[in-house]
């Protein structure tokens, strides 16, 4: 059975803790009475409570030392109450902090718009010098936890709540920075239709296996580096890409590669501009957000049909 994406993270960070001992675990009183790290390495993990600056700060001091901090709480808090703590540790000074943000986008769905986070991509993208990664499902999770612990740049791991999602196949050598076609098909189409995270992965795996004259590309990492360096290879598969992604339009993931590809059209499905009114589970509150199958197949029909209006 699959583990979700926050899961996966604690079990791979214990994983990897076990053979290196600067690894160090700091969590925002998100831990509960069973974490495995608290569990097995009770002298490196540390409940800092909710003190998302602080912690922030202190991870920074860690690093100082040539540790390793991993620092995990809900992204709506860390990417915005901490924020400047972020811009200047992370950003600024290059701190080898790792933040691993669970309840990405809407997926602590009963919790509320306060806890939501639609707007922390957009953040951290505007930092320099940090990694951002949205893994999908448990595989490239632990890929990705692998990749952050041996690297000397800062992380900003975006993880949802308790979702289980089978990975993609991805070749064992390859880095999760790599762009991952499904079925590993790469080839000139009309579509390139381009998921970032679990759920809007999911969804384009949807779109791909019901549409013709398509191309899924799905995207682990999306900070500015990376995006950069994908904007050959994207060009060589399409002029036309949907980007989806739970996110809001503004500082997404699409709104970027418009910026990076002025030649090309980039249309995206995104979580627009509402705020949810009601507490509901991940996909009802997706859903009252335009954000499903239903909404993306939709739109995707509308860009396949330019095409036929242009050239009638």
């Amino acid at each position: 059975m699959s583990l979700s994406g926050r899961d996966a993270y604690r079990d791979e960070l214990t994983n990897i803790a076990r053979m290196n001992e600067k690894i160090v675990c700091l969590e925002a009183d998100l831990g509960g009475k069973d974490h495995i790290f608290q569990n097995e390495i009770p002298n490196r993990f540390f409940n800092l409570g909710i003190a998302e600056m602080a912690s922030i700060d202190m991870a920074a001091g860690l690093a100082e030392k040539d540790l390793i901090p991993f620092f995990s709480t809900f992204a709506s808090f860390s990417a915005l109450r901490a924020a400047e703590s972020i811009k200047l540790a992370m950003g600024y000074m290059k701190k080898n902090i790792k933040i691993v943000a669970a309840y990405g986008g809407v997926s602590g769905g009963w919790f509320g718009s306060t806890h939501h986070s639609l707007e922390d991509i957009a953040i951290i993208q505007s930092f320099q010098n940090i990694k951002i990664a949205c893994p999908h499902g448990e595989e490239e999770t632990r890929k990705v936890i692998q990749e952050a612990s041996i690297s000397p740049d800062p992380y900003y791991i975006r993880l949802s709540r308790n979702d289980t999602f089978k990975s993609m196949t991805r070749p064992e050598q390859d880095s999760c920075e790599k762009i991952l076609y499904q079925d590993n098909q790469r080839c000139k189409t009309d579509l390139c239709i381009i998921s970032v995270g679990e759920q809007a992965t999911e969804i384009a795996k949807e779109l791909y296996n019901n549409a013709n004259n398509v191309v899924h590309a799905h995207l682990c990492y999306v900070d500015r580096e990376n995006l950069e360096s994908y904007t050959d290879e994207l060009r060589s598969v399409s002029e036309k890409f949907l980007v989806i992604e739970e996110h809001r339009a503004t500082g997404s993931t699409a709104s970027y590669l418009s910026l990076l590809m002025p030649d090309c059209k980039v249309y995206s499905h995104d979580c627009g501009n509402s705020w949810p009114s009601f507490g509901g589970t991940h996909t009802e509150v997706l859903e009252e957000l335009g954000f499903s199958n239903e909404k993306a197949f939709a739109q995707l029909r509308e860009i396949q049909n330019e095409k036929k209006l242009l050239t009638m």
